[in-house]
């Protein structure tokens, strides 16, 4: 049965996190985490607050606790595997993607952080074939043909990589500024039609 106390605590504790108040809403979950501590959703909570505040280890302890109870929660192991992400543990954060995506093929949010983490790791051809799954459902998304424009970069198909970033920059502006700060575009400098996307 819910206990109106717990709720009502969670209520606030949501309320500061999105907010931006993370210490303040971690005061709230360590509340009803008090009264019980397995609370599935408040360690799930407290462990991406923390992980925003670029506390991992502790994070990870919520997430580890979360998931006894609750192994196949696929909302905490996306949080898991972006906090393994943050700190550059790629191997360990690629396992889980592959774990999830073996029961979920089309999990486009487990796809996303994988083939950023295949891209970190220099995997390039397998990160395209996972931004080319997401494409399939999200022709338009400004993110993934960016990455996927980054890929071809990297393994030096500069046509390629031209024609997705002119398509994420259709999507908005912010491309244009990513690409312009961007290391993996720096080859392409004096590269005419790259310079054309600026003018």
């Amino acid at each position: 049965m819910d206990d109106p106390k717990i709720n009502s605590f969670l209520d606030e504790s949501n309320r500061l996190f999105l907010q931006g108040k993370l210490r303040e809403s971690i005061v709230y979950y360590d509340k009803i985490l008090n009264q019980n501590p397995q609370h599935v959703s408040s360690l799930n909570n407290k462990g991406y607050a923390l992980s925003k505040l670029k506390d991992f280890d502790n994070a990870m302890k919520c997430y580890d606790t979360a998931l006894e109870n609750s192994p196949d929660d696929l909302l905490i192991l996306v949080n898991k595997v972006s906090s393994f992400r943050k700190q550059g543990n790629f191997s360990d954060a690629l396992s889980i993607c592959n774990k999830i995506l073996n029961n979920n093929t089309k999990f486009n949010i487990v796809l996303y952080h994988k083939e950023r983490i295949l891209f970190s790791i220099g995997n390039f051809d397998e990160s395209i074939m996972c931004c080319n799954q997401i494409l399939e459902d999200y022709p338009k998304n400004g993110d993934v043909l960016f990455d996927k424009s980054c890929n071809f970069a990297m393994l030096s198909k500069i046509d390629e990589s031209l024609t997705l970033l002119e398509s994420a920059i259709s999507q908005g502006i912010k491309y244009k500024i990513k690409a312009k700060k961007s290391k993996v575009f720096e080859k392409f400098s004096d590269n005419y039609r790259f310079k054309k996307l600026f003018l």
